[in-house]
């Protein structure tokens, strides 16, 4: 199945947001993402973003709206179609890739929750991602959230 829409949630619990860290395999190199992924035959699109956030996290949340599609910055995905997720149950731990293409090629290692207000107390891996660091930076204009720039 070819998937060009990456599906995502951006889940928000008192102004923070989860992020969930992959580690490559092949190089170790790690970095922080929203969880997302591609939608299955037959799926909505909020089903699937409960589905990756509940495979990704453990969590099971609400869908409150969409925040954003737009065009993919880089990798297999052409388009990312961002939603605002609420915290239904469950504790965040890191969860799986059931994909076996995916799973060869990366793992899951942490989550973590960031402060939308406090983007200076960001990790640094957070702050110099290309992809990451601006789509944090476009849900917090879109939640009207303060936005400060690293260069």
């Amino acid at each position: 199945m070819s998937r060009v829409i990456r599906y995502q949630g951006a889940v928000i619990r008192d102004d923070h947001i989860l992020l969930v860290k992959h580690r490559e395999h092949a190089t170790g190199r790690s970095y922080w993402v929203i969880p997302g992924g591609g939608r299955e035959d037959n799926e909505t699109e909020e089903a699937c973003v409960q589905r990756e956030i509940l495979e990704e996290t453990h969590l099971v949340v609400t869908i409150e709206r969409l925040l954003f599609d737009e065009a993919a910055p880089t990798g297999g995905y052409q388009r990312l179609k961002t939603y605002l997720c609420s915290l239904g149950i469950g504790d965040a731990l890191p969860g799986y890739e059931p994909e076996t293409e995916a799973a060869q090629r990366y793992a899951i290692t942490e989550v973590g929750w960031f402060d939308l207000l406090h983007p200076a107390s960001w990790d640094n891996q957070i702050k110099t991602d290309s992809i990451t660091y601006p789509l944090l930076q476009k849900i917090q204009a879109i939640l009207g959230y303060p936005i400060e720039r690293y260069s």
